[in-house]
């Protein structure tokens, strides 16, 4: 860290220089307008006025060097995430099929990401969407609404023993993924473009724990995947109905924590969080109770009913770590950290 010394000039003004590195990487010139922002510790916040010519990040990925197309698909969702606006897929020769699938893919997994530009040999996909158009809570509840969905679906399924309906719950995991990307690429780029927070009404701190939380929801849509990958293989057998009662009364209690967990998050509600966090034990008795039937099953049908046991604990410490997420967020701003 530098420090330099504030400088009185004509009779009223007090001056300080800025780093030349910082004024050169910046591209600011003589008369550049720059924003001054007053940050609640007392800090300036100075930003360079940015353009939308300065905000393109064009990467070229060359599928002579990257051949899988499973590989290449991660390339792409780490470009995303990490914020380039533009993607140019290259080749050589000829792209192949693989190829032109695994773009169309990653477009159809993404939010705002279109090909607007394909030949033989390249593919230039380009981001539509303007970041400042979808806020991070909006991100946040849509991604909560299908994951109510999808276990209040699960409850579904134990009752009637429809399998299609655990079926669509698993393919329903793609939105959650596609959601949660979009929320880690919005945050990679208020790291690199802060006047973008002022745009979404969020400071940095917000941002990370926005993050924070779509990872554990993320986490509970994937164990309700699990639940539902599980549940076809026992619900065509014949099995005593405690230990449905048990499976659907510990799902019913997954899904009171993850509520109660996100109406603190977006009520602020630091006692609702603490009483939130504490339904955890209970839920523990109830999968504990699943999990020893288990052990008195046999194959397919005691490993399903573990996995299942465990997958609703997890998720029910999941929803909970959320509103722990919460008391530290409220615990800092109260002491104006």
């Amino acid at each position: 860290m530098e420090t330099r010394k504030v400088q009185f000039t004509g009779g009223s003004s007090y001056v300080i220089t800025l780093p030349i590195e910082w004024i050169r990487s910046m591209n600011i010139t003589k008369n550049s307008p720059l924003s001054i922002k007053f940050q609640p510790d007392g800090s300036l916040l100075i930003l360079p006025q940015t353009t939308e010519e300065s905000r393109v990040k064009e990467l070229e990925l060359n599928t002579d060097d990257i051949q899988d197309p499973t590989f290449l698909f991660r390339c792409l969702v780490g470009s995303y995430i990490a914020g380039h606006t533009a993607v140019r897929i290259t080749s050589s020769g000829r792209l192949t099929p693989s190829t032109r699938k695994a773009a169309r893919d990653f477009t159809l997994m993404t939010v705002g990401q279109q090909i607007v530009d394909e030949t033989d040999s390249s593919i230039l996909i380009k981001d539509l969407l303007n970041p400042g158009e979808m806020p991070f809570d909006n991100s946040l509840k849509r991604m909560y609404v299908i994951i109510k969905t999808m276990y209040q679906d699960v409850l579904t399924a134990v009752k009637t023993k429809d399998t299609l309906l655990a079926q669509d719950i698993i393919i329903r995991d793609n939105e959650i993924d596609k959601l949660q990307w979009l929320i880690s690429r919005q945050f990679h780029l208020l790291l690199h473009d802060p006047s973008l927070a002022e745009k979404m009404h969020v400071t940095l701190g917000q941002a990370l724990n926005f993050l924070v939380v779509s990872r554990i929801l993320e986490r509970v849509g994937d164990h309700g995947v699990r639940i539902a990958q599980h549940l076809q293989n026992i619900i065509d057998r014949d099995i005593e109905s405690s230990i449905i009662t048990d499976i659907t009364s510990s799902t019913e209690l997954v899904m009171h924590i993850l509520d109660s967990s996100m109406q603190a998050l977006f009520s602020g509600d630091l006692v609702k969080a603490n009483d939130t966090i504490q339904m955890v034990e209970k839920l523990e008795v109830l999968s504990d109770s699943i999990t020893s039937v288990a052990l008195q099953k046999k194959g397919t049908l005691a490993l399903s009913l573990g996995y299942i046991a465990e997958s609703i604990r997890r998720a029910g410490e999941y929803a909970a770590d959320i509103s722990e997420t919460i008391i530290n967020q409220l615990i800092e701003e109260k002491n104006g950290v």
